[in-house]
């Protein structure tokens, strides 16, 4: 039995989480959760979005299932996201992004994984208003973080029988932060001949994702780059609802969808919970649950192959709980 701690998150979060809980209970993953709330509403109670309690938590237990959080736009707290990857010190984002059958998209043989820097870059957070016309926001590039995020983007790729890594920048015009960057790629790079690799500038990237995304296959960049390309290729697969993601870092792993908490949906049993059941997938085989997470998957896929019960963002008309139970009948 493993302890995992549970976020059930705000907005859509709560919903998707029980769905979730429901599909691992019928797949018999020997999970034992551990509760812990954040986000808006907890914010209001405790004075902060991301009491001590919830990190102390991640700490003991060393992984985590995360719903989504709402981040307020331009106002009120720091995202709760960048504050457990600093605090956790989760210094690899991974985001697979790969055609799943039954889900009709531009395009097809997309298979694809983003590796994005987690700690620093302008996620840092070190701005100041400067006069009341000018704000100011500092851009951080170690090389402790850039070779670190190399190296698992590189150990990533042998793993898991990838072929190519490819450093994305914008080192033309950040000659500095970004160069810095690009060399430390490199210097793995030179470690790990039985990998190819190359580069490419983020905007170039961006215009080749949308004319051919088959090309690529692992795609290391540093934090901001890799937050905008990461949601650019889930518009790839069939959007943010059936995007995964996951935050590892030496002593601890944050597990959770790419999309946000949609509270304009919250309580009306219509959220599609793939992304977090993709992103619950992957946690059973991070602690080594595979028989319930290829279970799961397989469940999943048919259910998503088949297309009769699915969500509205999927073209279909189903409820959450429709969908779940679609997805349990497949087990």
């Amino acid at each position: 039995m493993q302890t995992v701690t549970l976020i059930p998150g705000d907005g859509i979060g709560p919903e998707i989480t029980n769905s979730v809980l429901e599909i691992l209970k019928e797949a018999g993953a020997q999970i034992e959760w551990d509760i812990q709330t954040a986000g808006a509403e907890v914010a209001e109670e405790e004075g902060s979005p991301l009491p001590d309690r919830v990190i102390e938590s991640i700490k003991k237990n060393k992984v985590a299932l995360k719903a989504p959080v709402t981040t307020p736009i331009g106002k009120g707290f720091r995202s709760v996201n960048v504050q457990l990857r600093k605090s956790l010190d989760l210094y690899a984002n991974l985001r697979p992004c790969k055609n799943i059958d039954g889900i009709k998209t531009r395009y097809d043989n997309v298979d694809l994984v983003i590796v994005r820097e987690n700690t620093e870059d302008l996620y840092a957070g070190i701005e100041r208003q400067i006069d009341e016309d000018t704000a100011e926001s500092i851009k951080i590039i170690t090389r402790k973080a850039s070779i670190r995020i190399a190296e698992f983007a590189f150990d990533y790729a042998i793993k898991n029988k990838r072929k190519r890594v490819t450093a994305v920048s914008k080192a033309n015009i950040c000659k500095l932060t970004d160069g810095l960057f690009l060399n430390c790629v490199r210097e793995v790079a030179q470690k790990c001949s039985n990998i190819e690799y190359n580069e490419i500038l983020v905007d170039n990237l961006c215009m080749q994702l949308v004319q051919n995304p088959s090309k690529f296959d692992v795609l290391v960049l540093p934090n901001l780059y890799g937050d905008i390309v990461s949601d650019l290729c889930a518009g790839l697969i069939g959007g943010l609802g059936v995007a995964q993601g996951a935050n590892i870092g030496l002593n601890a792993a944050v597990f959770e969808p790419v999309h946000g908490s949609a509270p304009d949906i919250k309580g009306q049993n219509k959220a599609n919970p793939t992304a977090l059941i993709l992103s619950a997938i992957e946690m059973l085989k991070y602690i080594n649950q595979n028989d319930a997470a290829q279970r799961i998957e397989k469940a999943l896929y048919k259910t998503l192959k088949d297309g009769y019960i699915v969500t509205e963002d999927l073209g279909g008309s189903a409820t959450t709980e429709e969908f779940t139970n679609a997805v349990i009948g497949n087990l």
